[in-house]
């Protein structure tokens, strides 16, 4: 992978997810390399401050969006606050969770569904948001965030797992579709990252381990790395991992 950045300027990148960890990461690194963003989140005080770094990293132009992208209605909702926006380039998203009591023994039905509203239901949202207008543009790159759990047995829990699989196996299903129409679709898979979901873990982190973690600008250089490539080449999926483990 190159380590100079894309030239992104003229583009017009939605990162959802953005008000911390990977997705203001990469809403930065997006920024710096000229990108126009849109950035959807539902904490408005630390949207506010992602807006801020990206305009201090010149970005091209930033506009907020508040909103659960996880409601029934999502999509329709951003359809139509987006529907003066004009084309959308790339929408990444970098929206996820997990919870304490994740062993499947101790896991509660509420907490099951909750994921997958989460980690699955707005994925689905923000894919069908997006997606008519890139087909009418001739185009467009679609990323999600997954992780590593979408493939490998972890101890990360069955409701976690079984949410970032689905996440994967939809990403390649609507690319099977949506080729001929030019659009792309990329899951990222990272390991253990340095984010404040590690918090969320039943037993601590301990400090070496984290240390050795991926960080979010990690994965935030991946997904411009794949914005960067000409419209000809598709990655559909990318497995990151923390060298030392």
């Amino acid at each position: 992978m190159t380590t100079e950045l894309a030239d992104l300027s003229g583009r017009t990148v939605l990162v959802a997810g953005a008000s911390s960890g990977m997705g203001a990461a990469t809403a930065a690194l997006a920024a710096r390399c000229g990108a126009g963003l849109i950035l959807l989140a539902r904490d408005a005080d630390r949207l506010d401050e992602t807006a801020r770094t990206c305009r201090a990293q010149g970005a091209g132009a930033v506009r907020q969006v508040l909103l659960d992208a996880a409601a029934p209605d999502a999509a329709g909702a951003l359809a139509t606050d987006l529907a003066d926006a004009g084309r959308i380039d790339v929408l990444v998203n970098c929206i996820g969770m997990n919870i304490m009591r994740r062993a499947f023994a101790e896991l509660a039905d509420a907490d099951w569904q909750q994921m997958l509203r989460v980690n699955l239901d707005a994925a689905y949202n923000l894919t069908r948001a997006v997606l008519p207008g890139m087909r009418a543009a001739g185009g467009g790159l679609v990323i999600h965030v997954s992780s590593t759990a979408a493939v490998r047995p972890d101890p990360s829990g069955a409701a976690y797992q079984a949410s970032k699989a689905a996440v994967r196996a939809m990403s390649h299903a609507i690319m099977e579709e949506e080729w001929p129409n030019g659009i792309r679709m990329t899951t990222v898979m990272p390991g253990m990252t340095d984010t404040p979901l590690l918090d969320r873990r039943p037993t601590p982190v301990p400090a070496e381990k984290r240390a050795a973690a991926l960080q979010p600008e990690d994965v935030a250089r991946t997904c411009v790395y794949v914005m960067g490539l000409p419209a000809r080449a598709h990655v559909a999926e990318i497995l990151l991992q923390p060298a030392i483990r």
